[in-house]
C-alpha cells in the first residue's frame, strides 16, 4: 500500500503546468516585441524619410530664395506684395520640415526611444538620436557603435539629391529599452512562478504531512486505549491460573512465559500511547537497551527458511539521551523488516546487528541479505503509508524516523542497499557526556 503515489503526479503536473505557462508568456510575449518592433521600425522609416525630404534639392532652392528675399529687404525700404508672398511661401516649407522632423517624428513626449545613426556607404558616422555623446568620443567608439547596431535590425535606405548626384545614406536602429525589458519578462516571470509554485507546494506537503502525522497519532493512541481492558484482563486471568496451578512446574512455566508476552504486550500499548506526546528521556548507557531488545528478537521472531543467521557485534559503550522503550521499539521495526525482507528459500540468508562509538556519534547499523531497496525509494521507505507488501500499513518506519528524529534528535537512513545484494539501516545517536 502506498498512500504517497499521487505525490509523483502532482509534482509532474505542476512542471507541466509551468511548462505551459512559461511557453504560452514567451510566445505571447515574442509576439508583443513583434509588435513594437513592428511599430519602431515604422518610426525610425519615417525619421530616415524626414532627412530624405529635408535634403530634397528644392528646399535647398527654397533656402537660397530665402536669403535673396533677406537680402532684397535690407536694400529696399520698401517692401513689395510679391516677395512678401514669395517669402511666406519659403517658410511655408520650412515649417512644414520642421513639423514632420520635430513634431511627428521627435517630439519631447518621448515617442522616439530608439537609438539610431545615419552613416554614408562607407559606415562614416553623419548623425545620430537617443545616443550619449559620451559614448561617441573618438572614431572607434563610432565604428563600434555601428557595428553593434547592424546586428538588430535591417538598414533603413536614404537616397540623397537627385538622379544625377544620389548618394545613398543608411539609418542602423537597435532597440528601444521598453524593448529589451519586455525581452527579459517571461524569465522573472517563470522565476516568480516556480517560487510561488514551489511555496504552494511545500506548503501543501506540509499541511498534507501534518494531517497524516495526526492521524498515525490518534490510531495509536487508540489502539493503546484499546488494548488496556483486554490486556488488565489477561493479567486477570494469569493470576487466577498462578493460583490454580501455581504448584504445577509445567504449568508455572507456561503461566511464566504468558505473563511475560502479555507484559510485552503492554509495553507495546504503552508505545502507542507515547505517541504524539514529548517523552521522557534520561542519559543512561545505550548497550543494555540494544542487547535486551537484540535478545528479544532473537528469541521471539520466528525462524525462515533453514534458519538465519544472527549477526551480532554489539560495541558501543557510551551514555545517551534515551527513552528505552522507544527506542527498542524503533530497533524492533528495523529488525522485522529486515527480515520480511529476506528471501525464505536463501541458505546463507543473514541478519547483522552492531554497534559502535565514533567520534562524538554512537552508529548503529541493522543489515540483512534481503531483497535490496532501489535508490530512488531510500526516502520514500520512511513516509507514512508506505510499504511494498500486499497487507502492509507502512507505519514501522515512518515511526522509527519519528523516535529518532523527532524524539531523540538522532538520525536514520538508508545507508546502502542494492537491489538483490541486501540493505543496510543506519542510526546516529549523539553521545552524552
Amino acid at each position: 500500500m502506498n498512500l504517497f503515489a499521487q505525490s509523483g503526479w502532482i509534482k509532474l503536473l505542476l512542471i507541466v503546468f509551468l511548462l505551459l505557462l512559461g511557453a504560452g508568456s514567451l510566445v505571447y510575449n515574442n509576439y508583443l516585441v513583434g509588435k513594437i518592433l513592428d511599430q519602431e521600425r515604422v518610426s525610425v522609416e519615417l525619421w530616415a524619410k524626414a532627412i530624405e525630404f529635408n535634403a530634397l534639392p528644392v528646399h535647398q532652392q527654397a533656402n537660397a530664395q530665402l536669403i535673396d528675399v533677406a537680402i532684397a529687404l535690407q536694400q529696399n525700404p520698401d517692401v513689395p506684395d510679391s516677395l512678401v508672398e514669395k517669402l511666406l511661401e519659403v517658410e511655408s516649407l520650412r515649417s512644414s520640415r520642421d513639423f514632420v522632423t520635430d513634431e511627428l517624428i521627435l517630439d519631447e513626449a518621448g515617442n522616439f526611444k530608439v537609438p539610431a545613426v545615419l552613416v554614408d556607404s562607407n559606415d562614416v558616422l553623419l548623425g545620430y538620436r537617443n545616443v550619449e555623446a559620451s559614448k561617441l568620443k573618438t572614431q572607434r567608439d563610432s565604428i563600434a557603435l555601428v557595428r553593434n547596431l547592424k546586428e538588430f535590425n535591417t538598414p533603413v535606405k536614404i537616397v540623397i539629391g537627385d538622379e544625377n548626384t544620389e548618394l545613398a545614406q543608411f539609418v542602423y536602429y537597435g532597440e528601444s529599452p521598453t524593448v529589451r525589458l519586455l525581452r527579459y519578462f517571461p524569465y522573472l516571470q517563470i522565476v516568480i512562478l516556480s517560487l510561488l509554485l514551489g511555496i504552494g507546494y511545500t506548503t501543501y506537503k506540509s499541511i498534507t504531512r501534518t494531517e497524516q502525522s495526526n492521524l498515525w497519532v490518534g490510531m495509536a493512541k487508540e489502539a493503546a486505549h484499546q488494548l488496556g481492558t483486554p490486556i488488565s484482563s489477561l493479567y486477570g486471568w494469569i493470576h487466577l491460573f498462578k493460583d490454580e496451578y501455581g504448584e504445577d512446574e509445567s504449568a508455572s512455566k507456561l503461566i511464566t512465559e504468558i505473563e511475560n508476552d502479555v507484559q510485552r504486550l503492554s509495553d507495546v500499548a504503552e508505545r502507542f500511547g507515547k505517541i504524539g506526546s514529548s517523552p521522557e528521556l534520561n542519559v543512561i548507557e545505550i548497550h543494555p537497551s540494544l542487547e535486551e531488545v537484540v535478545s528479544y528478537m532473537e528469541r521471539r521472531l520466528p525462524k525462515l527458511g533453514k534458519g538465519v543467521e544472527v549477526r551480532k557485534s554489539l560495541n558501543a559503550e557510551a551514555k545517551v539521551s534515551l527513552n528505552p522503550e522507544l527506542f527498542q521499539w524503533a530497533i524492533e521495526n528495523l529488525v522485522k523488516n529486515a527480515m520480511d525482507a529476506l528471501n525464505k528459500k536463501d541458505k546463507n540468508a543473514f541478519i547483522s546487528i552492531s554497534s559502535e562509538v565514533k567520534g562524538s556519534d554512537v552508529i548503529i547499523d541493522i543489515e540483512d541479505s534481503g531483497s535490496g531497496i532501489e535508490l530512488n525509494q531510500f526516502k520514500t521507505v520512511f513516509r507514512p503509508g508506505f510499504s511494498t507488501k500486499k497487507r502492509g500499513w507502512g507505519l514501522g518506519l515512518s515511526l522509527t524516523k519519528r523516535i529518532i528524529e523527532e524524539y531523540h534528535s538522532g538520525k536514520v537512513f538508508v545507508f546502502k542497499s542494492e537491489p538483490g545484494n541486501g540493505t543496510t539501516m543506519r542510526i546516529i545517536l549523539k553521545v552524552q557526556d
